[in-house]
């Protein structure tokens, strides 16, 4: 229940999905939360949520792909909490799911902005506090698309692959700092996104059925399969790890 006692964290992309099995994992064992979304009534009703169960939470609206707010919510989450431990760059989108010469700019850009221009916005601005606390860990949501190549949805993967060797990067560059930073990359986990996927194919259920057979173990991920890996990533049982890559697939990418 302590394992990320004393600690601060930040979640982007918070009020569903990954992000919320995450920020409530870590409120569990300790963590003050910040939770931050795009969809502000949502990212509040979790931190309320949170907050009644004895944890410190607050919710902020923050669009990742906007430097000038993620850097004062990033001064908001210190101003309110007095430190910050621990940040999760968790918000994403998939995107369209078109061949690669029938996707437009727009549709490209909106993507790399989100998934790309938001982990470096939110790192970035994170940074400062994260040394002003004398170190922390950084968390970078990719993928197993950001590992293996796949017939299909090429803004995603490509946004994925950039999260990978970013998440390199910068564990290189902060390592003196006491930053450690590392990369997550599920296997197709149930949350809203992949439900949505799943949703513009003929039959979503024969679809689903198809996408768990994909992994070797049979089926899906959860949501808190994913969530218990940022916990350890977060903690202080992962002091020595840094430019790694942790791989929650149910054997995806063993083949």
């Amino acid at each position: 229940m302590d394992r990320l006692k004393n600690k601060v964290a930040v979640v982007t992309g918070a009020a569903l999905g990954l992000g919320q099995a995450i920020a409530i994992r870590m409120a569990g064992e300790g963590a003050a939360l910040a939770v931050l979304d795009l969809l502000e009534d949502d990212a509040r009703a979790l931190a309320a949520r949170l907050t009644a169960a004895g944890h410190p939470a607050r919710g902020w609206r923050c669009d990742v792909s906007d430097e000038t707010m993620v850097a004062r919510v990033m001064a908001e989450v210190v101003d309110h909490f007095g430190r910050l431990d621990i940040l999760v760059n968790n918000a994403g989108v998939a995107g369209v799911n078109k061949p690669t010469h029938e996707i437009t700019e727009a549709e490209w850009d909106w993507v790399q902005a989100i998934n790309v221009k938001g982990v470096f916005f939110c790192t970035k601005h994170a940074i400062p506090h994260l040394k002003a606390a004398g170190g922390g860990s950084i968390i970078n949501l990719s993928s197993i698309y950001g590992l293996v190549g796949g017939p299909d949805v090429p803004p995603y993967h490509a946004s994925k692959g950039a999260v990978r060797l970013m998440s390199k990067t910068d564990a290189l560059i902060y390592a003196p700092d006491g930053i450690r930073v590392n990369s997550i990359h599920p296997g197709f986990i149930w949350t809203p996104m992949v439900e949505h996927h799943l949703q513009t194919t003929d039959d979503p259920e024969a679809a689903r059925q198809a996408t768990a057979a994909l992994h070797p173990l049979g089926h899906m991920g959860e949501p808190d399969d994913i969530a218990w890996g940022a916990v350890y990533l977060a903690s202080d049982e992962a002091k020595f790890v840094t430019g790694s890559e942790l791989v929650i697939d149910g054997g995806y990418t063993a083949r």
